[in-house]
């Protein structure tokens, strides 16, 4: 509950990780020499919607969720101003997303992974292996591990394996750092059916 509230306050000013820009890697994923195929997609964390939309402008279907509804409603009506039907959004908690129906083909998460704590990242982990279908991409963003304002958080390359495996294959990734913490972007590929 009080996680619910930090992010509606945030979204009340500039949080730092809403930048409105999608990133490089999500763009070549998407219009790169090897891009993805256009189908369902869901954006997880989504907050203000900039990559379900970029997603929709592409030819995807997406749904984006977020725990904060005033990202939400900002998501919503950025779609409708666009005329993106194809892009919905729900104010909702990504360990429970039960009201959606599989397949998805693509999954993206910039930043919300790493966020949760573990048994959050267990019920996430099996609300993926329940809603992507064998062979869709799994796109995530993560920090490495560090201690936040109230928590520690973060998620190393041998975590995130061993997190997703077996329904999940670890094809790349690619490190960084970002506001100067460490990060990285993993590609997966759903390999199981749940």
């Amino acid at each position: 509950m009080l996680q619910r509230v930090l992010y509606n306050v945030w979204y009340f000013f500039d949080p730092p990780w809403d930048t409105g820009v999608t990133p490089p890697e999500v763009v070549e994923a998407v219009e790169g020499r090897d891009a993805l195929r256009p189908g369902r997609a869901l954006d997880l964390g989504c907050g203000t919607g900039t990559n379900s939309l970029y997603l929709a402008r592409h030819g995807w279907q997406v749904v984006g969720a977020d725990l904060a509804l005033a990202a939400i409603r900002r998501a919503r009506r950025r779609a409708k101003e666009a005329g993106l039907s194809s892009a919905r959004f729900y104010a909702a908690d990504v360990t429970r997303l039960d009201f959606l129906q599989p397949p998805f083909d693509l999954a993206l998460d910039i930043g919300c992974f790493h966020g949760l704590d573990a048994q959050g990242q267990v019920h996430y982990r099996a609300q993926l292996g329940r809603l992507l279908r064998p062979g869709a991409r799994f796109m995530l963003y993560a920090f490495g591990p560090h201690r936040g304002r109230f928590v520690t958080m973060g998620a190393t390359p041998d975590q995130v394996r061993s997190m997703f495996q077996p329904d999940f294959r670890l094809l790349r990734v690619e490190g960084g750092a970002d506001r100067g913490k460490s990060s990285a972007w993993y590609w997966l590929e759903r390999t199981s059916e749940a």
